[in-house]
Formats: C-alpha cells, sequence, structure tokens
C-alpha cells in the first residue's frame, strides 16, 4: 500500500502544505495536483461539492501521485466513512470542540479494533495503488486524521482534546475561532487575543506531541506560521488563487475591478 508522505512528513517534524478545494471542479483538481502540493483539501462542508464529484477528484489527485484529503460536512460516522471508503486519503473534520467528539471522529476513521469502521467500499483501495486485502490491513497506518480547532472551548480543553490517540494534526479555522471569541455584542476579538488563542494551540499541540496546522492567507503568512513551528499549513484555497491572480492582472493593467480596458 502506497505510504502517505503528508503523514510521514508530520510524524517527522516537518510541515507539509497544501491548499482547499471549493469549486467542485475536478478538472482544476488535476492541474493542482501536478502543481507541488503536498496534499489537496476536497471541501465537502462549505461547498457545492456533492459526493461522486469528490469521488472523482480524489481520484484525480491520487493518480497525480499527490494526497487527496477530505473536509467533511461534519463529525459524523456515515460521512467520515463515506469519503474514505471512496478514496479519500485522510479527513478533517470540522469544528471539534470536546473529547468525545475527537475519540468518535478518530474511531469512524479507523477499522476495529482500533475504531468503530465498517469494512466495505470498492475505489478506496485503487487510490492507494493496491488491493482491497491489503488496504484494510495497513489503512488505519496510513490514513490522515486532522481535527479542526474552530471554537474558543476547544482551546480551554485543548489537553484534553488533542492528547486522543491517533491525530494526525489539529487545524485551525481561523474565521470561526474568531467568531467564537465576539463579545456579547457582536464586536471581533482584538488581534492580541487571537494572537494568544494561536499561542494557546500551538504551546498545546507541542504538550501533546501532535503537529499543529492553520490556514494562512498569504506565502508571507505561511512562512511565519512555518518558523513559529506549524506544520499542517494551508495557503489560500483555488478559489482566493484565481480571484487574487485575476485582480492582479487587473492591477497591472491599471485597471480597477470591472473596468472595461480600452487599446
Amino acid at each position: 500500500m502506497r505510504p502517505s508522505p503528508v503523514k510521514q512528513a508530520l510524524q517527522a517534524g516537518k510541515p507539509s502544505v497544501g491548499t482547499w478545494l471549493s469549486l467542485g471542479s475536478i478538472t482544476a483538481s488535476r492541474f493542482l495536483a501536478r502543481a507541488g502540493f503536498a496534499w489537496l483539501t476536497v471541501d465537502i462542508e462549505h461547498s457545492l461539492v456533492d459526493w461522486e464529484t469528490a469521488t472523482h477528484m480524489f481520484a484525480a489527485i491520487a493518480d497525480a501521485g499527490c494526497v487527496p484529503l477530505a473536509r467533511v460536512p461534519a463529525n459524523r460516522h456515515d460521512h467520515i466513512k463515506r469519503v474514505l471508503d471512496n478514496g479519500a486519503h485522510g479527513i478533517v473534520v470540522p469544528m471539534v470542540v470536546t473529547r468525545q467528539e475527537a475519540e468518535d471522529a478518530v474511531a469512524a476513521a479507523l477499522y476495529p479494533p482500533k475504531g468503530t469502521r465498517s469494512v466495505g467500499g470498492s475505489v478506496h483501495c485503487l487510490n492507494f495503488g493496491t488491493t482491497a486485502p491489503d488496504y484494510y490491513a495497513h489503512a488505519d497506518d496510513t490514513l490522515v486524521i486532522v481535527l479542526q480547532c474552530e471554537h474558543i472551548n476547544t482551546v480551554r480543553d485543548a489537553d484534553k482534546v488533542f492528547s486522543v490517540p491517533g491525530i494526525s494534526a489539529i487545524f485551525v479555522g481561523p474565521n470561526d475561532l474568531a467568531a467564537s471569541m465576539r463579545s456579547p455584542d457582536g464586536r471581533p476579538p482584538s488581534a492580541e487575543a487571537m494572537a494568544e488563542a494561536l499561542r494557546e494551540i500551538l504551546a498545546a499541540c507541542k504538550r501533546n506531541n501532535v503537529p499543529a496546522g492553520i490556514h494562512t492567507f498569504s506565502v508571507e503568512e505561511a512562512k511565519m506560521r512555518i518558523a513559529e513551528g506549524w506544520q499542517f499549513i494551508a495557503i489560500n484555497s483555488e478559489l482566493r488563487m484565481m480571484m487574487d491572480s485575476a485582480t492582479a492582472t487587473l492591477k497591472g493593467l491599471g485597471a480597477a475591478a470591472g473596468e472595461v480596458v480600452k487599446y
């Protein structure tokens, strides 16, 4: 069974950089899988991506030698089982707040006796270039299990949540984390409060020997986070990359967005 270079890098203390796929484009997935990213996460939580499209995207990414991950719609056994049975090499589970939720997510990804995942599916082994029996024998040691820290209550209970065995990385969703820190009148947290929360998450990950990850929005920010010790790094998304490039192109032409350029 093909080993996971992402899991190997994380276990070795090295950074692993990827991006988010939210447009549901199989063709875009094929191109980005060859761009050099270590992994690509198909977002099934907030996007229009359906299960069949996600399955084709997993295959396109894996066939290019990249690692396909899936952010499931919610921390549910059936969601986790379904993306793995259809070829994802790992999961990103949103809004994990309690230790029990972390234990449930990990268990859903692993076969008995370690977990509760049922044995089935047909295409999962294809994306690892192996047979079904070999997949069943080695999947537990190969799959990437990423749990998202997106609520301040998770930060407060970080040691309980992050110490669950089987977690490959903890991944911060900065937008939801900040939303959970709003004041009663809806004011966002200060930059210092947000920075302190991130410091607490990183420290808790180090205490529990689990790689820390975060979504970044520029190369400069990604480099800064890697220097701080974060390992599982997402940079933007294919949508944001497209729009950033389009905006830069228009600015380069001296035109405001939406303005017609005449020669």
